[in-house]
């Protein structure tokens, strides 16, 4: 008869927390979006306990701040926003979320997840449409200098090469300066925040750097 096998002892921190969503967003215009639900869960074949920590626990009541779920399982935590006040529009909170094996004090993993209270879901969305609608006009204006520059060099084939011009290289340093910028929601950054870009900027510099690439490796 073999011995049951003995699960390796995890180090404090390193246990990863999954947690949905990542960011709670609660809208002064719309009573339904003061109540947000977060949703932990287990993948791991041995129960976790929970602890919710908040940067500002005077603006939120949490249900069932603390407590358990069982293995390959989930639970959701039940937060609401109860001071919802012009003062607080566009301040960032952060949840915590700390777990840890029943039997230990120890905090295996933590999350962090982001809370922001705004003052229009309608204005959001607005100003979301305007910001894809901005990128895209962004991406085709890039994307026709760029094979514009292309057809340019094929057009000088007699010439010989010279190397790729400076407004190519200043585009793919810009491209590349944009994908080293930290993502919008991250939480841990020395960078401003109103320098983290959103992912739809960081596709469109990805694109924008491909297509550079291919007109520097042609000349």
């Amino acid at each position: 008869m073999q011995p049951p096998r003995r699960q390796p002892e995890l180090v404090e921190g390193s246990l990863p927390v999954f947690v949905f969503p990542t960011e709670l967003l609660f809208y002064a215009d719309e009573q339904a979006s003061h109540k947000q639900v977060l949703t932990l869960y287990n993948p791991y074949e041995f129960a976790l306990k929970f602890k919710v920590l908040c940067t500002a626990p005077s603006k939120y009541a949490v249900v069932d701040a603390s407590g358990a779920v069982k293995p390959q399982c989930c639970v959701d935590i039940v937060i609401r926003h109860r001071d919802v006040r012009a003062c607080h529009y566009g301040v960032i909170d952060k949840f915590r979320l700390q777990v840890s094996e029943q039997s230990q004090r120890k905090a295996l993993g933590r999350k962090e997840v982001i809370a922001t209270l705004l003052p229009s879901a309608q204005e959001q969305q607005q100003q979301q449409r305007q910001q894809e609608e901005e990128e895209r006009r962004v991406k085709e204006q890039l994307t026709d200098s760029v094979f514009f520059e292309q057809a340019a060099f094929q057009q000088e084939s007699r010439s010989p090469s010279t190397g790729p011009s400076l407004l190519t290289v200043l585009l793919g340093l810009v491209c590349v300066a944009a994908l080293m910028l930290p993502t919008l929601g991250e939480i841990e950054s020395i960078v401003p925040v109103y320098l983290h870009l959103s992912v739809n900027k960081k596709l469109v510099a990805a694109y924008v750097l491909g297509l550079l690439t291919m007109v520097i490796l042609r000349t």
